[in-house]
């Protein structure tokens, strides 16, 4: 993993796959299923369109058509949903399943919050602007004569709300709406361009972003609050590895979701980053865990509240 950083404020670091430890970050993301496969092939086709094109060649040789029109959609994938719902993690550890899927290297760009700038005029359009030319100059590097990727870059922007507010709002500021624009043509400048790179977008609020960033997505992925079989598929092999009964199991499960104190269950990182971490503290240092106790604890712990939309 590489953690130089040649564009010191724009990136908070970058990451390059495969590596080892995102590979088992990404395994870890359990009841993402459906996100974590249709994210890293939509990666795959949008930083190595060549792979399609083979898959094409072989399969369906006469859908040129559909096939370009597939690859002409352009390089952004929005995650967008409740907090805690393992929007991030995907974000920070797909890069390691796509560079696999399509044998290339894959350096990820995580855009630093610093990127929103100190509220200064015409900042946060030069810093975006910077984040993008550094970007594409990447990308191009990788593009080979024949259009086949030697590698891809993926540029992550977390808490993309902040930055790509939607322009109709009122009261928005027009550095922000320079700043949203910027946006758009770094957007558009890798698509145009047909550059080895995608841009992953993660929002709590998806109705804040501008609908022209909206309308360009090549897909939008939903991450909700896990169902019970979700989060019985979290909590099954951790807690009987602590020695809990399949019917104890089946009560933390039950525990952890909609009751009669709150329409909202626990979310994945409430499970694997809180519950489980303080069922382990509540019996260490002197007692072992207790399949009773565990039940009891997941029902006193209130999970996350949901981000609300203004």
């Amino acid at each position: 993993m590489a953690n130089s950083n040649q564009n010191s404020g724009l990136f908070e670091r970058a990451i390059t796959y495969p590596d080892i430890d995102p590979q088992e970050r990404f395994s870890r993301l359990v009841g993402l299923e459906e996100q974590k496969s249709r994210l890293t092939k939509i990666l795959g086709l949008l930083v190595n369109p060549n792979g399609i094109q083979a898959w094409s060649n072989k399969f369906h040789p006469q859908a040129n058509k559909i096939i370009n029109t597939i690859l002409s959609r352009p390089p952004l994938v929005v995650l967008a949903g409740d907090v805690g719902s393992g929007k991030t993690e995907l974000a920070e550890t797909v890069g390691d399943a796509v560079a696999r899927q399509e044998k290339i290297d894959i350096t990820l760009f995580p855009l630093s919050l610093s990127a929103r700038g100190q509220g200064r005029v015409g900042e946060m359009t030069q810093l975006l602007s910077s984040a993008f030319d550094h970007t594409v100059s990447e990308a191009k590097k990788l593009k080979g004569a024949d259009g086949r990727s030697r590698g891809a870059i993926i540029l992550l922007v977390d808490e993309a709300d902040a930055l790509a507010q939607s322009r109709e709002t009122s009261q928005m500021h027009h550095e922000d709406k320079a700043g949203v624009n910027a946006f758009i043509r770094g957007i558009d400048r890798i698509g145009n361009g047909r550059l080895p790179a995608a841009v992953i977008m993660c929002t709590n609020r998806l109705g804040a972003l501008d609908p022209a960033i909206r309308r360009r997505a090549a897909d939008i992925l939903a991450f909700r609050r896990p169902n019970d079989k979700q989060r019985h598929t979290v909590l099954d092999s951790p807690l009987k590895s602590l020695g809990l009964s399949d019917l104890e199991i089946q009560e933390v499960v039950k525990a952890t979701g909609n009751n009669g104190e709150q329409s909202y269950g626990f979310t994945f990182s409430d499970l694997t980053q809180r519950l489980i971490p303080r069922i382990v503290l509540d019996a260490y240092p002197d007692n072992p865990i207790s399949g009773k106790r565990v039940v009891l604890i997941a029902h006193k712990m209130k999970p996350t509240p949901p981000f609300k939309e203004n």
